[in-house]
């Protein structure tokens, strides 16, 4: 029996189903304000029947955007446009959640239709901060060392932050910390070499997504669910690991934290990645097994991928990327087909119905 259609509750929210949109940057924004582009993008997927649509990394500062085309949340003037979005995706019976989120040293590219390489001060770009003064690659300029003050400010940047998505009608929250960006850069060890109570042990390695998480609690709805994304393995020896990933998860259980959003990689230009469908159910259902809810990604493309993961408990929810690019009506698919009955049509689209 087909369990996609499976209802989740998560504190206050209930998902109609068991898939998601996973973040993916649209390079669309304008000084990290969403325009038509972004009500268009995500209305059409949650038309399309995902039961949660997850909006791209969104900066909370304007040096924390990957490139000068990201969505932004560090100021007010950014709420109105993704308020339209996340009352037209609530109007159709999805949740909208964002994920709000800081580049580091990986800030500062241009967008990877141009070749994603990094700006400089001439190009358009600024300075990149980090944990320590080490580059994404080596052709890259080093970023700037964090001082404590700075990161104590990094920290507030996201409580503004977590406030504003509130105040957009966002009914998730997802703190950023993975795919090499700066929570991830103090994570692991190959990017933080810091000798202060930062770096070194993972007790201090976590601790800036602690204090993140703290913070983002004093101002977050506590009947709303907080979503964080990990990379569980950085892929490259002397890096970050999945056990440490498994050991910060039921960490950020206990403090509060409803989902992990489980992903990998990103941090080590160099990695080897072995790619493969459905490569990181593994590491969802190894972490799901301290108890936290979880949910899965990468090279999913199919309902009976989607069944098979749900069916075997191996993760919570599944998220879907490039899928949604090709397929903006993906769950819908097999109900015009007939193939299932798991998803309601909207109205005006029932005369397409085989």
């Amino acid at each position: 029996m087909s369990v996609i259609n499976d209802i989740l509750k998560i504190k206050s929210i209930t998902l109609p189903n068991r898939i998601g949109m996973s973040p993916m940057c649209m390079y669309m924004a304008v000084d990290g304000m969403a325009t038509d582009w972004h009500f268009v993008h995500y209305g059409t997927r949650a038309v399309g029947g995902m039961g949660l649509i997850l909006l791209e990394a969104t900066a909370v500062a304007p040096e924390g955007r990957i490139t000068p085309f990201d969505l932004g949340l560090w100021h007010d003037g950014q709420i109105e446009p993704l308020k339209k979005i996340t009352n037209f995706v609530h109007s159709v019976g999805g949740v909208c959640g964002i994920q709000i989120a800081h580049a580091g040293r990986k800030a500062s590219h241009d967008k990877p239709v141009n070749g994603g390489k990094q700006l400089n001060i001439e190009t358009g770009g600024w300075e990149t901060v980090a944990p320590s003064a080490i580059p994404f690659d080596e052709s890259e300029i080093p970023p700037h060392e964090l001082s404590l003050a700075e990161i104590d400010n990094i920290v507030n940047l996201f409580k503004r932050s977590a406030l504003r998505a509130l105040k957009s009608g966002f009914k998730v929250l997802e703190i950023h910390a993975a795919h090499g960006y700066l929570i991830h850069q103090f994570l692991s060890p190959i990017s933080n070499k810091r000798t202060d109570s930062y770096g070194g042990s993972f007790e201090n390695r976590i601790s800036l997504l602690l204090k993140i998480l703290d913070a983002v609690k004093l101002v977050w709805d506590i009947n709303l669910p907080i979503f964080v994304r990990l990379s569980a393995t950085d892929w490259t020896l002397g890096g970050w690991t999945l056990d440490d990933t498994i050991k910060l998860s039921e960490i950020l259980h206990i403090n509060g934290v409803d989902l992990i959003d489980c992903s990998s990689g990103g941090n080590v230009s160099t990695a080897k990645i072995p790619l493969a469908p459905g490569y990181q159910v593994a590491f969802a259902e190894s972490i799901r097994a301290t108890g936290i809810l979880t949910s899965t990604v990468g090279l999913i493309n199919s309902t009976s991928q989607i069944n098979a993961i749900l069916e075997a408990e191996k993760a919570d929810l599944v998220l879907l990327g490039r899928e949604l690019l090709r397929n903006p009506y993906f769950p819908l698919q097999d109900v015009f087909n007939n193939v299932n009955d798991n998803f309601e049509i909207p109205t005006p689209y029932l005369r397409a119905k085989k």
